[in-house]
This record gives structure tokens, sequence and C-alpha cells, in this order.
């Protein structure tokens, strides 16, 4: 195993953090994850004895100050590392410990994947993402779901008169109710004169659907043409734009979420706005930002780009404010919303030390003690606040991107047994994905029966290497995964490197 040098990792993670957003255009960045025409070469990654097909990025922890829930043991941040050309090391999804050490790593298999993390599926905790194939930010793919011994159980998405795999990339949520919010960027014809585009032209519309997951019945569908014209819409025309064969991405759905009386919350990207939509009526409530607000927003409140709408327990809206063509830079957003009076007042923020500036993807997730964490997004980070502004912990991947970035517990037992490799003196073990695991045995004899323990460890890491003497090893060796107890959890035979 290469254990990167940790000074080395930090290092690389500054360099390649500026380095991903350096030199993104600010509104005229087209979409979540999109390529950019220079390639960043990839940032620092693991390598394993046991699984060399695996790359995780080297993940530097900056920060960890006492009261945060990334920094406890057992809690994960949940990622999706991504775009090569931007310099990261995998495509696929990772949990990482509060070390920055990966504990389950998926690699894409095709096209990529985005959104991790951890959700109830007909009453079990589930991991679920999003896979597919994504152009310019716009997607179309699957949620995946799958359960704690990481086996694939469901892939679901759009249905009516969508099909599933048309599902985007930005939102994939399963409601307490048992219902699913997704959507899907559909072409649509349209007038673009009034923004520099074709007469007889082309637009991504946003469908949002709520779907029933035991009937699989539409309970709410809603289409952003119905309601919001192109002209609202921030984003420039590219070049050759608004046609069928490259439609104008005049709205880009990028969040949807119940709020606290029943009715939806939505987030458009390239209108720079947020949407609240009546869930009966399937028709907007009010507007909030962008070219039609219906509120008075002051400045110090005023956000672009943005992602991830959500209510808060104190009844706030959170958000990321991505900041594109702003004075200020990218940040965790909390606002103070008077529905009645139309007004916003900011009522907290969160940025960075390093002003980091995410022209693309970015979440907010408030945590149950009040907490926040902050997926940075087009810059490869994520950090936790105390609800007030108070850093807590930050990590860094050093270069790509990732969609979300969540804070999640989970508990997992993989059905693929335990791997184990012996080489230059030593065995090295790994399980990816197996949370459980405190410690290692190794054991050897004559056959699986007369094997007695040779060497034993504590877990280190994804993967941990156990010093052998040639001398006490017989003609069958296997691993054993041990848990807190002291309980073997499962064996493997051990393979020669």
């Amino acid at each position: 195993m290469s254990r990167p040098p940790k000074a080395l990792a930090a290092a690389a993670a500054l360099t390649l953090g500026l380095t991903a957003c350096a030199g993104s255009d600010s509104g005229g960045e087209p979409a979540d994850g999109s390529s950019s025409s220079s390639t960043t070469p990839p940032t620092e990654s693991w390598e394993y004895v046991t699984e060399p097909e695996l790359s995780p990025p080297v993940i530097d922890v900056r920060t960890d100050e006492e009261g945060a829930v990334l920094g406890e043991e057992d809690t994960y941040a949940a990622i999706g590392p991504k775009d090569e050309d931007k310099g990261s090391s995998m495509v696929g999804s990772m949990l990482v410990d509060s070390a920055g050490e990966p504990v389950w790593v998926l690699d894409a298999t095709e096209g990529t994947q985005a959104d991790l993390q951890v959700q109830e599926y007909e009453g079990e905790p589930v991991l679920t993402y999003w896979e597919g194939q994504a152009v310019v930010g716009v997607g179309e793919g699957e949620m995946v779901i799958l359960d704690e011994s990481y086996e694939e159980i469901a892939r679901l998405g759009m249905t009516g008169d969508l099909d599933t795999n048309q599902t985007d990339m930005h939102e994939t949520r399963i409601t307490e109710d048992g219902t699913l919010l997704v959507a899907a960027y559909v072409p649509a014809e349209a007038d673009l004169s009034e923004v520099d585009g074709p007469e007889q032209g082309w637009v991504y519309e946003a469908v949002i659907q709520e779907i029933d997951l035991e009937t699989e019945e539409v309970l709410f569908e809603w289409s952003s043409l119905d309601e919001v014209p192109v002209t609202d819409s921030q984003y420039e025309m590219p070049d050759g734009g608004g046609t069928e064969e490259k439609p104008y991405d005049y709205f880009h759905i990028n969040s949807i979420n119940f709020d606290d009386d029943g009715e939806l919350l939505i987030s458009a990207r390239n209108t720079s706005a947020l949407y609240k939509l009546d869930h009966e009526k399937q028709e907007i409530i009010w507007t909030l930002g962008g070219e039609s607000s219906d509120f008075e927003v002051p400045e110090e409140a005023t956000f672009a780009f943005q992602h991830d709408v959500q209510r808060a327990e104190d009844g706030t809206l959170t958000l990321f404010d991505n900041a594109n063509e702003t004075d200020h830079t990218s940040r965790g957003l909390r606002l103070d919303v008077d529905e009645e009076a139309m007004t916003v007042e900011m009522a907290a923020e969160y940025t960075s030390d390093d002003e980091r500036q995410a022209d693309t993807q970015g979440n907010l997730q408030e945590l149950e003690n009040g907490n926040v964490v902050i997926g940075w997004g087009q810059h490869p980070a994520y950090s936790e606040y105390t609800a007030d502004g108070e850093l807590l912990y930050d990590a860094s991947f050093g270069g790509g991107t990732s969609y979300r970035a969540y804070a999640v517990e989970w508990t997992g037992q993989p059905t693929q047994p335990p791997k184990a490799v012996r080489q230059d003196g030593s065995v090295f073990a790994s399980w990816n994905g197996a949370t459980e695991v405190a410690s290692w045995e190794v054991a050897s004899g004559s056959d699986a029966e007369s094997a007695e323990v040779v060497a034993e460890g504590e877990r280190d890491g994804f993967e941990t290497e156990l010093e052998v003497s040639d001398s006490d090893l017989g003609e069958y060796t296997e691993i054993r995964a041990l848990d807190a107890d002291g309980e073997v959890l499962e064996t493997a035979e051990v393979s020669a490197g």
C-alpha cells in the first residue's frame, strides 16, 4: 500500500483546489459539473494492495474542533468525487470517516454518479445515488438504492409520460410519506427571440414529479414553461444554443423539497430564484430572487445561481449561494422570510476563510443539533459550522468536484468477503464498506481447522498492513475481521501478491 505523505496531500489540496475554481466563468458556466476546456492534473490518491482498481482521493482534514458531528466516530461524510478533467482521481461515490479515510468506495462503471446520501426506503436505511450520463450539467439516468450489505435493491425515477432513465441528477429524494421527488430536463419548443435565440427555438423545460413509491402513481407534476418565461433566465445564450440539438437551459432545476406546510420549495439555478409551489393547484405561490421576485431582497441577502433550498427547523430558509456575478464569494445562507410582508432578511451566512468560489453545485445540510454541513460543489471541499457560523470541521479532497456532501450515519456489512493479500513480509487486509471492523487477525496452519493466530492489529484505515514472518505461515492462511468486542465478523483466505 502506498500512503501519500500528509504534507504533500495538503499542498496538493490547496493548489488543485484553487485551480478547480480559477478561470470559471461567473454566470457563463453552463451548468453543474460541466467540463472545462483545460485539464487539471489528477489529485493525489490512495493506492491499495487489496483493491488496486480503486483510487479514492486523499482527503486532508484541516479543521476538526470539539462539537463537530463530522468529527464523531459513527458519522461519515458522503461525497461523490467526479470530473476528472478538473483533477478528480476517480468518478463515483464514497463514505469517508472523521479522519478523512475512505470507508466505502464505489467506482462508476459507466457514466457518472452524484448525490450519495442515506435515506429510508420501505422502513430501512439505504444508500441512494444517481447514476447515468451527464452532458453540460443535464443528466439522464436513474436513482440507485443499496441496502446495508451494498446489494442493489431498486432503481427508481421519472414515470408517467417520461421514461425512468430520463431522471436528472439534481434531486432524488424519498419523503417521509413514501413518495419520491424527482425531476427531468425535457426538450421543448419555445420562442427565444427575446433572449438572443431563434424564434422557433428549443429549451430544456424542468418537469417535476412526486411519485407514490408503492403504486407508482404521479401525485404531482409541474412544468416550468407553464409559468416561468424564458426572459426570467439569467443564463447567457451560448453560441449555437437554443436549437433542437443544443437546447437552451433557461431554468436548471436543482432542488425539490417539501415545505413545512405541505407545499413544495424548489430552486432554479439559471433564473437565480426560489419558488414555492402549491401542491394541490400545482402552480407557483411566490418567487424569491431573480427577475420576477415577489419579495424585497436586501443586498446582503442577495444570492445567485444557487442550490438546495430547504426549510430549516427554526422556520428560516437555507440554501447554498454560488454567488456568481456578485460582489461576494460562495457561501451557505440562512434567510428569514416573511411571507405576509414579503420581506427577506439574512439570518446567518457560512463562509470560508479562503474565499471559496464554487460557480456550480453545492448544498447546505442542517443537522439535528443545529449545525450545518456545507458541500462546496465545484470547490473540492466540505465543512461543518455551528448554527451561527463558527467553523468546526473542514476537509479538502484536492481536485475534481462533488455535487453535494452530507454528514450521515450508516452501518454496513458487505455481502462480499474481506480481501487479503500476502506481499513482502506482510498481509494487507481490507473490507470495502464494512463499518464494524475494529481489528484484524491473521491465522495460518496446514488447513482452515488447524489455523492459529500469527499476527493481529487494530484496523488502520481502509487497508491495514499486518507484518507476518514467513516462518509462521503454513499452507493455509486466512484473515479474520473482528468487531469491537473481538467477535469474528467474517473470514477470507489470503491470496499471494
